[in-house]
């Protein structure tokens, strides 16, 4: 039988489960009572609460990071054409015409993000199987097409929204670029030939867009020479045409199934093409040099400029048959040092040109 021990250490176990289901059983009557499982259960409150607010912001700035690497920025270079206008007009050194020119190249900036993103949802499929497109957001999954529409969609409207209230001719250009790029992106980009002469229709338009701003807000002065308008587009007939040998060659029997206009183009029509664009574009710019507008309005000693124009050309056609480049212009210009460095040059030309020897009217 049991001992007189045994029986205490079994009333004293007894008594202490009873203790316990009596305290968890006040407990719930009385939370206050029992203040450490009251806190234990707000400390467990707040942190599954805590890991859901850092999982929203972590899911937040994951789109973020892929929203802004879907715009683009480093091909924002490309809209430095926009600065065309007011440089060969001696505006180059006055501040407030610098300030509304940056304005408009932003605008222009927003507005091809908007166009880069609409391209992108259009060509998701296509892209995931380039080598290199298939890592853009759309194309990868990062960033959804609802947010990347909504984003291009915003941008644009903001875009144009506030060109049509204060630069309605400069809005009108954006506006014509916009629609351009749109017949582009759901098909004309297949069209051959055509999709190049599209996108050098797009530099002209952004060298089109800085003259009619500075019109617009004043400076009724700055013009465009047509000879510069076809300088400008034949040399982005040049960029073009280089892409699509990029193109052609990174993906190989490929290529027709990313885009149609691949199919028709080969290396040698390309190589010829793109001599043709190069020799015009070389011609254009010296006519406007030597021209007689240019000596009267701009100024007479523009012609010390050449070298620098036929250097870039030159340097970017040695980068694509050399070091087999000339997929992205804008990482190019980035880039390479010796290409950057001639277009600084080029730009100091320039405006010491324009400064040192203005156009004479007399020539």
């Amino acid at each position: 039988m049991y001992s007189n021990q045994d029986m205490k250490i079994s009333l004293t176990m007894m008594g202490g489960i009873y203790q316990t289901k009596q305290g968890m059983a006040q407990s719930r009557k009385c939370p206050e009572l029992v203040p450490g499982l009251k806190m234990g259960h707000r400390n467990l409150t707040r942190i599954s609460f805590d890991k859901r607010v850092v999982s929203v912001i972590i899911h937040v700035m994951k789109n973020l990071s892929a929203l802004l690497r879907s715009l683009r920025i480093r091909s924002w270079t490309k809209n430095l054409f926009v600065f065309a206008g007011i440089l060969f007009a001696d505006h180059w050194s006055n501040p407030r015409a610098l300030g509304i020119t940056a304005l408009g190249a932003l605008g222009f900036c927003l507005l091809s993000s908007s166009v880069y993103l609409t391209n992108d949802i259009a060509d998701r499929k296509r892209d995931s199987t380039h080598p290199e497109k298939r890592n853009r957001p759309v194309a990868s999954g990062q960033l959804s097409v609802p947010i990347a529409a909504f984003a291009a969609l915003f941008l644009a409207a903001l875009v144009l929204c506030v060109s049509w209230s204060v630069a309605p001719t400069y809005a009108m250009v954006l506006s014509f670029y916009l629609v351009l790029q749109i017949f582009y992106s759901f098909g004309l980009k297949h069209a051959v030939i055509l999709d190049v002469l599209i996108i050098a229709s797009g530099f002209v338009l952004r060298a089109l867009a800085g003259v009619t701003l500075a019109m617009d807000t004043g400076y009724t002065d700055v013009s465009i020479s047509h000879w510069l308008i076809l300088c400008t587009f034949f040399l982005a007939m040049f960029l073009a045409f280089a892409k699509r040998r990029s193109e052609v060659l990174a993906l190989g029997e490929k290529a027709s199934g990313h885009r149609k206009s691949l199919e028709d183009y080969s290396i040698t029509l390309l190589d010829e093409m793109m001599g043709i664009a190069t020799a015009a574009s070389i011609i254009g710019y010296s006519i406007y040099s030597i021209s007689e507008r240019t000596m009267q309005l701009v100024s007479t000693k523009l012609w010390l400029t050449i070298p620098f124009v036929t250097y870039g050309v030159f340097r970017y056609l040695y980068l694509i048959h050399v070091k087999g480049h000339g997929g992205s212009p804008d990482r190019l210009l980035l880039s390479d040092k010796p290409l950057l460095l001639c277009i600084l040059l080029w730009v100091v030309a320039v405006a010491l040109s324009i400064t040192l020897f203005p156009g004479n009217p007399a020539v």
